[in-house]
């Protein structure tokens, strides 16, 4: 059953150093959660949902995302699937959708997709072009200005004095600074490559998001969840672009609902 849920309330949980890759013998019955960051973040920005997946009993892996490019990244993140033994949720924040959309295709063990805040592209569609589709994004007049790369292209960055109210509005605002200093360039190329052959047209998909996202308008995320066909799409109220910071346990639940659900 298809159903939107609103999340208003958010638990505290402690966040910790994230995740590991199990060896076949040690496969449980639960499934792993492989954790794709997204375009101007990294992997810590998964630790307060890493806390609670660890803390049901479940295995994560915090698998690294290049933000090179679509396909070379998705290969990155497939090649850790392959050597998980048992069923994995494939979970993606931000560009990292485009990128689990890539990497579960073709990869039978990966049982569930889960978005948070995240693109969900057809074949042809690129990251920039579903940005655009609906009104509300207000990324393009906080990034820098391009850096550009030996090899040719650009990396983008978000400026460090616009990060906190266009990315993280709902993280408090010293915390908000140190993911500014912090955050992992995206290659201006990625964003811009169309996607291929999605998983989720194939295999089962979650959805969650906020409606005060500012990089992603909500409208296309709903956009995206809806034409999945997702199992769930859950709305939190009030929060920002890295829903899995401001509200871990929300984003952690419906990884565990998803989980469950196969």
């Amino acid at each position: 059953m298809k159903k939107t849920l609103i999340a208003a309330s958010l638990v505290a949980l402690t966040p910790i150093a994230a995740g590991f890759l199990a060896p076949a013998a040690e496969a449980q019955e639960k499934r792993t959660v492989v954790l794709v960051h997204g375009a101007f973040a990294d992997s810590s920005s998964w630790n307060g949902v890493i806390a609670a997946l660890q803390h049901d009993g479940y295995r994560v892996v915090a698998a690294p995302d290049n933000l090179r490019g679509v396909r070379a990244d998705a290969d990155v993140v497939a090649d850790v699937v392959k050597g998980i033994a048992g069923p994995v949720v494939l979970v993606g924040h931000s560009y990292g959708g485009s990128v689990i959309s890539e990497a579960a295709e073709g990869a039978p063990n990966v049982k569930a997709l889960v978005y948070v805040a995240a693109f969900a592209p057809e074949a042809g569609e690129t990251a920039l072009g579903l940005t655009g589709k609906f009104p509300g994004s207000t990324l393009a007049p906080t990034l820098a200005p391009p850096v550009p790369l030996a090899g040719g292209g650009n990396d983008l960055y978000i400026r460090q004095d616009r990060f906190p109210a266009q990315f993280a509005a709902d993280v408090p605002e010293a915390q908000a600074r140190l993911m500014a200093a912090g955050q992992r360039p995206v290659a201006e190329a990625a964003l811009s490559e169309p996607s291929t052959a999605p998983a989720w047209k194939h295999v089962p998909s979650w959805f969650v998001y906020g409606d005060a996202d500012r990089n992603i308008p909500p409208a296309a995320m709903k956009f995206m969840a809806q034409r999945a066909g997702a199992r769930e799409t859950l709305v939190v109220k009030g929060a920002s672009h890295v829903v899995m910071v401001s509200h871990p346990a929300h984003v952690a639940e419906l990884i565990e609902r998803a989980a469950k659900a196969l």
